[in-house]
């Protein structure tokens, strides 16, 4: 599968939140999640367990870029996850932690996501289907941002798990 998606600090989670009602966006879940990502030799994997649901592994690639970005991804379930990589444990890279708020606009899923440790972000999906190509959810992607532009930060073109690294790096040096 594949989706269009980006990625920014939300300077007043509030003001967003105000700024997708009158968009027409609506809220659709609050959930809590734990992400924990592993080192795999190709790509990123991360185990993902949402209070109340069976744990998912997501296996993707995407760039690192500030901008609108295409992902490539595949959702596994746990037994699956053990036939694609293994039964030996993965190496864990990092665990992170996030209540996070979906909402829906028009083809697209918008998170608020207050990840502990890190902060407040905001985080735009838009899948990609036989009826909505990549330009047009790059379109999309790009309103939303646009529209809700006065309440984000700057653009992060990493993984909460990269931010994590960087943090804990920093930290250590002090």
């Amino acid at each position: 599968m594949q989706n269009v998606e980006f990625k920014a600090e939300l300077r007043d989670p509030p003001l967003a939140r105000a700024a997708l009602a009158r968009l027409g966006a609506t809220l659709a879940a609050t959930l809590r999640q734990v992400d924990t990502y592993y080192r795999v030799p190709d790509g990123r994997l991360k185990k993902r367990e949402t209070e109340g649901e069976p744990a998912e592994y997501i296996f993707y690639h995407r760039a690192n870029l500030l901008r609108p970005k295409l992902s490539h991804f595949t959702i596994y379930t746990e037994s699956e996850a053990r036939k694609r990589f293994g039964l030996m444990p993965l190496p864990v890279w990092l665990t992170i932690s996030k209540s996070r708020e979906v909402w829906m606009y028009q083809n697209a899923r918008v998170h608020i996501d207050e990840v502990e440790h890190l902060g407040s972000y905001l985080e735009v999906e838009v899948l990609v289907t036989p009826d909505r190509h990549v330009g047009m959810c790059h379109i999309l992607a790009s309103d939303i941002r646009q529209r809700i532009n006065p309440t984000l930060g700057e653009n992060i073109a990493v993984s909460y798990a990269d931010l994590m690294a960087l943090e804990l790096e920093t930290a250590e040096e002090r």
